[in-house]
């Protein structure tokens, strides 16, 4: 009787030398994309996400000042595609400069804005308006008649020139601009309120007293930069003559630590983020002064203050508050809305 084996289970797997081919299941094939193919679609999410992208950049609001005191006043607002200058009293090559440590472009300068027609705020506007002629000038007649009229300067700014007025906003690219009245003793003097999306920046260089209308702006701004040009004790007490300290303290003048920081104070509200103080005098103030007078304030209403630095402690804070220096660039501001 012939016995029975049993085959191993091993039998059906083909041995090492065998020739064989295995066949697996369709859906479990392993899939190999495509390359050319996979590249274009991963092209195509880039152009589908870079419109996204750039309008991300869009809706920031980017600030920094190149100078800020009787020496030169120029600020850079925009962001990375467009922006303006607001005054142009310090020279060329810090602008470019400034601009380019920042990574901003001169071709995103559209146009300078003129608060008025004092020496240290529109010392260089022809000069760079004369190299990049894609640069406009905005302020408004009597400021540039006032130019024309005070100063050493080439009739051909005219040419630059276009016109705004008062209250009644003008645009530079996505930025919306109202220029409003400001106490001092130049020509037209005015200050500007500037939105873009959702950001309200309010900007007032020069002034010896606060007007209405620095009040109405202010109080809508996220952002500010406002004069904190002088110490009252250090004024009265330094090397001035007697004729220029009556200049300076006149409601047409320049104002002064306490009343900025009054003024700031009875502004604060949740909305507010940014204050930044410009014009400090080199003779009668320190940046030291300035904040501690407008932190105290600041304080006296709740609010935690702090330095504009970016750091941990300085982020947590309610309101960052920064003296501009007088004569060097500032960081740059990088203004988002959630």
């Amino acid at each position: 009787m012939a016995r029975k084996t049993r085959q191993s289970s091993h039998d059906s797997f083909p041995g090492l030398f065998d020739d064989f081919e295995v066949e697996l299941p369709k859906e479990k094939l392993p899939v190999f994309p495509d390359i050319a193919s996979h590249a274009e679609k991963l092209k195509e999410q880039s152009a589908i996400n870079e419109p996204i992208k750039q309008q991300q950049e869009v809706e920031k609001m980017l600030f920094f000042s190149l100078g800020s005191g009787s020496s030169g006043n120029c600020s850079y607002v925009g962001n990375y595609k467009s922006g303006f200058l607001v005054d142009a009293g310090v020279d060329m090559k810090k602008v470019l400069d400034g601009l380019k440590a920042n990574n901003i472009p001169i071709e995103a300068v559209k146009g300078i804005c003129l608060t008025h027609d004092h020496g240290d705020h529109i010392r260089y506007a022809y000069t760079i308006l004369k190299k990049y002629r894609h640069i406009s000038l905005y302020c408004t007649t009597r400021v540039l008649n006032g130019i024309l009229r005070r100063h050493n300067i080439s009739r051909f700014i005219k040419n630059y020139h276009k016109p705004i007025y008062k209250e009644i906003a003008f645009n530079i690219d996505n930025f919306a601009i109202t220029a409003f009245d400001v106490l001092h003793d130049g020509t037209d003097n005015m200050g500007f309120f500037i939105e873009c999306g959702n950001h309200r920046f309010a900007i007032a260089t020069d002034l010896g007293s606060i007007s209405p209308r620095v009040d109405f702006y202010m109080r809508q701004a996220d952002y500010i930069m406002i004069e904190s040009n002088y110490d009252k004790e250090m004024l009265t007490n330094g090397s001035y003559p007697e004729y220029l300290k009556a200049r300076i303290i006149a409601d047409n003048g320049h104002l002064d630590n306490t009343v900025a920081a009054q003024f700031i104070a009875d502004c604060y509200t949740s909305k507010l983020k940014y204050v930044f103080l410009c014009h400090l005098s080199n003779d009668n103030n320190t940046s030291d002064i300035a904040t501690r007078e407008v932190s105290t304030a600041l304080r006296a209403k709740g609010a935690t203050v702090g330095d504009g630095t970016g750091s941990i402690t300085s982020r947590q804070a309610d309101i960052q508050l920064v003296a501009l220096p007088r004569y060097d660039t500032s960081p740059l501001y990088i203004f988002r809305k959630d």
